[in-house]
C-alpha cells in the first residue's frame, strides 16, 4: 500500500514468475487480516485516502514499464487500494474483491510463466507456443483492467456503488478516474500481444513438437477469472 510501496516492485522484478505469484497473492493475506482485525480502531478517512493514493500510484507508475513483473507489481498496488476501500465499506465486499483478485492474478501469472513472457516485447511471439493460451491471456488482462462483462468489473462496480450510496460521489469519481491508467497499460499489453507481429524470417509458425505442461488446473482458474460476473450478485449476497 502507498506510501510504503517502494520495495514491492523491485522485489517482484528480482524473483521468478512463480515466486512473484506467491508474493502477489499469498503474501497479501496476513496484512489484510491485521487490517480487518484493527479496522474499528483506524480512521476511515485515512484508509480511504490511502486506498485512493495506492490506486493512483499503482496506475501512474505502471505506464512506462516494459517488464511484465513490474507491471503486475504496480497493478497489485492499485488493486490493494481498491481492496482497502472495500474493507472499509464492507467485509463481505472485501472478501469478494480479494477472491476475484486472487483468481485473476493467479491466472495471468500462470499464463506468463507458461509462455515465458518477461517483457512486453516478448508478448509478440507468445502466440507461437499456444494461440488459444494467448487469447485467454489477453482476455484475462482486460478482466484485470475491469472491463465489463468480465470478472474484474465486479468488485469495481460494487465498490463504486457502495461509495455512491454513502454520499461519496466526488471520491468515487476520483477512484474511477484512477483506474484509467491501469486500464491503459493492460490494453497496451493486449495490443502488443494480438495486433502486432515482429519482423521474422522463420519459415515455421509454431514451435516444433511443443508439449506445454500445465501443472495447475489452469482451465478452471482462467474460466472463473473471465466469466464470474453473472454470479457476482449471488456471491455478494451469500458472503
Amino acid at each position: 500500500l502507498a506510501p510504503a510501496h517502494l520495495w514491492y516492485p523491485e522485489v517482484v522484478q528480482g524473483t521468478t514468475l512463480r515466486t512473484a505469484l506467491i508474493i502477489s497473492t499469498w503474501q497479501k493475506l496476513a496484512p489484510l487480516t491485521l487490517l480487518y482485525l484493527t479496522m474499528n480502531k483506524l480512521p476511515t478517512n485515512v484508509l480511504l485516502l490511502m486506498g485512493l493514493l495506492s490506486a493512483l500510484i499503482g496506475g501512474w507508475n505502471g505506464l512506462n514499464q516494459t517488464q511484465t513483473r513490474k507491471i503486475l507489481a504496480f497493478s497489485s498496488i492499485a488493486h490493494m487500494g481498491w481492496l482497502l476501500i472495500a474493507l472499509t465499506l464492507s467485509p463481505a465486499l472485501a472478501t469478494l474483491t480479494l477472491a476475484t483478485y486472487l483468481l485473476m492474478t493467479s491466472a495471468i501469472f500462470i499464463c506468463l510463466d507458461t509462455t515465458t513472457t518477461k517483457t512486453i516485447s516478448d508478448m509478440n511471439t507468445a502466440w507461437t507456443q499456444s494461440p488459444p493460451l494467448l487469447a485467454t491471456m489477453t482476455i484475462i488482462l482486460l478482466s484485470l483492467g475491469g472491463l465489463p462483462p468480465l470478472t474484474g468489473f465486479t468488485p469495481k462496480w460494487l465498490i463504486l456503488k457502495e461509495l455512491m450510496l454513502m454520499g461519496l460521489g466526488p471520491f468515487s469519481t476520483l477512484l474511477a478516474i484512477a483506474a484509467l491508467p491501469s486500464l491503459y497499460f493492460y490494453i497496451r499489453m493486449t495490443y502488443l500481444a494480438t495486433l502486432t507481429t515482429p519482423p521474422s524470417t522463420t519459415t515455421t509458425e509454431y514451435k516444433w513438437r511443443l508439449k506445454p505442461n500445465y501443472k495447475i488446473n489452469f482451465a478452471t482458474i482462467s474460466t472463473l477469472s473471465i466469466t464470474l460476473l453473472p454470479l457476482s450478485p449471488l456471491l455478494y449476497l451469500t458472503l
